[in-house]
């Protein structure tokens, strides 16, 4: 079957969020579309559309994600935009992605991923380590919250929103002695100035689906498919199977504290996996080993083995 490609005059329409990441995420989406089909960058409309999340007011508060909405406040909009075929696909960072996509969506296909780890951020630190006692630092990641907390229960955490660019302006406010970014991030948007040390993930273990870019599209929308079968990847689509099993397994309303890596070694995947209290005093982790092709499997084997050991008292904040 030929692929009916789009042209200036009828384009293929990319929604995306406004953010400047969020755009270079579309425009790579864009740039990689047009290589694999030798046409323009002009046959790709990019659409920015408003998000819940982004709005500028519940930044400026500072007020924690899941008190208004969690993971779909980044997706909702532009989800409705796909299905009422406002836009053809959806570019999203994964790690912003409910487990379960609306009726009459697909998220299949995902982009070479970037570099997983959170990157500590400070003007005069290099490590976790080198904050004094009682130092603050801001986050709004429930993940990154209490697993500093979990090392360090000294630590002043406070809530700290906005894209890339808002975050590095109340650091440099003296809002925070330091915050975390995601690595992927700042290299897509080529911030090379910002005073940046990667974070092993043996010392933090990562969001789940951290550094991949997904994009998603309408199931019945055949001809996209197929234009996005030509720049889907294979390893990054093979570990996030696993981590995302993982997730939907322990708890994709995104309400309790979890990390997720897989890691592939030619065909073996390794999935290492933690869940965590919000106030960090508890901490609880695993690892499964297996053929690719078991990665989903191991998800769901993992998760189950952590909800065991943790038992029901672990989640009594829900």
């Amino acid at each position: 079957m030929t692929v009916r490609l789009p042209t200036p005059s009828a384009p293929l329409r990319i929604g995306t969020r406004g953010s400047p990441l969020a755009l270079a995420q579309a425009y790579e989406t864009r740039a990689r579309l047009s290589a694999a089909f030798d046409v323009p960058p002009e046959a790709f409309e990019i659409v920015v559309i408003k998000v819940t999340g982004d709005d500028r007011s519940m930044i400026a508060a500072d007020r924690p994600l899941k008190e208004i909405g969690n993971k779909g406040l980044f997706t909702r909009e532009i989800e409705d935009d796909l299905l009422n075929a406002k836009i053809d696909i959806a570019v999203h960072s994964m790690k912003d992605m409910p487990t379960v996509q609306p009726d009459g969506l697909i998220l299949d296909t995902y982009l070479p991923r970037e570099d997983v780890r959170d990157a500590f951020v400070s003007p005069n630190l290099t490590s976790l380590h080198d904050l004094p006692s009682g130092a603050t630092v801001g986050t709004s990641s429930l993940r990154r919250r209490a697993q500093l907390l979990h090392k360090r229960s000294d630590l002043n955490v406070v809530e700290f929103r906005g894209n890339v660019q808002t975050r590095l302006k109340k650091l440099g406010d003296g809002v925070a002695d330091c915050t975390f970014l995601a690595c992927a991030g700042l290299n897509r948007l080529d911030m090379n100035d910002v005073p940046a040390t990667p974070v092993d993930p043996n010392d933090m273990l990562p969001a789940i689906a951290q550094g991949a870019i997904g994009i998603e599209r309408r199931i019945d929308d055949s001809n996209t498919a197929d234009l996005l079968a030509a720049i889907h990847h294979d390893e990054t689509g093979q570990r996030l199977a696993a981590e995302r099993q993982f997730l939907f397994t322990l708890d994709g309303s995104c309400e309790t504290p979890l990390a997720g890596l897989a890691t592939l070694d030619g065909t073996t995947l390794t999935l290492t996996g933690e869940v965590l209290r919000p106030d960090g005093s508890q901490a609880l982790s695993g690892a499964r080993t297996g053929p690719v092709t078991d990665g989903p499997a191991m998800g769901v084997d993992l998760a189950q083995e952590l909800l065991r050991t943790a038992g029901s008292g672990f989640f009594d904040w829900h």
